[in-house]
């Protein structure tokens, strides 16, 4: 089954190759391009009504199938347009600068060589715009990962292969071992996914790949199952559930920037200027962290439980302080 977003793909794969490879079989195109050669026909029928925008039909590029010469041979024509070198604006460039410095941080081995060739040739013809994206690019840091982890990581993807990974878990002070079939990798708020179906967990789970203490490319097929579906992360990584926690927190002013920061149920004005908000927790060590960090001027209120668990650890990371002096 081909959806829209691989015929795109396939598409603007598709042009080029025939226009190197002219005469090229159905059957041929087919399999260089891994689908069925009626799915190679539905592409060609849409290819007919292409062309650059503000084309009349007789612009548009121009396919013909010759039957004749055995189980159908394919000509394209009218897509000279497409030789001309590409010429980017100052602003294209940056965006496709800063989009590959993002991604260099979540290849490794042939594929992170390919990305610095792709960097150098670009920053050379942009100019000074690549030097603008040297200051952009350091506002899209990406936390980096261990090449060789990397580069298993994009061979299991590149190849459908099932991982084994030792994953650190940092909320349950553990380390675990599971097996997981790769589904995609991502890199949201400075940092790279890897995005798979774990079988542990049996659920679609995002792992850190600065988190992966190794990794092992296993003689198995990534097969996540039809429910296995990529997360919308449109929104953030954090997306709350109505299974999760409602917790109840008071913010003093220094602390009102997490009521922004983070997604909440509801948000109260106290008339001295603190907040008191509502929002769901996944993992309450998380929230016991964000706590303890904002240094006294948050509070749990509800669960009454969880406050007094988060003060009783205050109060013994204070009095270990007190034992050393």
């Amino acid at each position: 089954m081909s959806n829209a977003r691989d015929q795109v793909q396939r598409l603007l794969a598709l042009v080029p190759y025939l226009r190197e490879n002219d005469g090229a079989r159905v059957d041929d195109v087919a399999a260089e391009f891994g689908v069925r050669p009626k799915q190679i026909i539905a592409d060609l029928k849409v290819l007919w009504f292409c062309g650059l925008p503000g084309a009349q039909m007789g612009d548009l590029i121009e396919i013909d199938i010759d039957a004749a010469e055995g189980e159908g041979v394919i000509h394209l024509n009218n897509a000279d347009y497409l030789a001309r070198p590409l010429r980017l604006a100052a602003d294209e460039a940056l965006a496709l600068l800063t989009a590959l410095r993002t991604l260099r941080e979540v290849t490794g081995g042939p594929d992170r060589d390919a990305v610095d060739r792709a960097i150098a040739k670009l920053e050379s013809a942009a100019g000074e715009a690549a030097a603008a994206g040297e200051g952009a690019a350091a506002h899209v840091h990406v936390e980096p990962a261990d090449p060789a982890i990397a580069e298993t990581v994009n061979r299991a993807l590149a190849g459908r292969q099932r991982l084994h990974l030792t994953y650190d878990v940092p909320s349950r002070d553990e380390t675990t071992e599971r097996d997981v079939d790769p589904m995609r990798l991502v890199v949201s708020e400075g940092r790279s996914y890897l995005e798979a179906w774990c079988r542990l967990a049996e659920d679609v789970r995002l792992f850190r790949l600065d988190r992966i203490a190794a990794v092992k490319l296993l003689d198995l097929p990534s097969e996540p199952p039809p429910e296995a579906t990529p997360r919308d992360l449109s929104n953030g990584m954090f997306q709350p559930s109505e299974c999760d926690l409602l917790a109840t927190v008071q913010l003093a002013p220094p602390a009102r920037w997490v009521a922004e920061y983070y997604p909440t149920e509801s948000v109260e004005e106290g008339p001295d200027g603190s907040l008191v908000i509502r929002l769901r927790v996944a993992d309450t060590a998380w929230l016991q962290r964000l706590v303890l960090r904002l240094g006294g001027t948050a509070t749990v209120l509800e669960p009454a439980d969880l406050g007094d668990q988060i003060a009783t650890t205050a109060r013994e990371a204070l009095s270990a302080y007190d034992d050393t002096l």
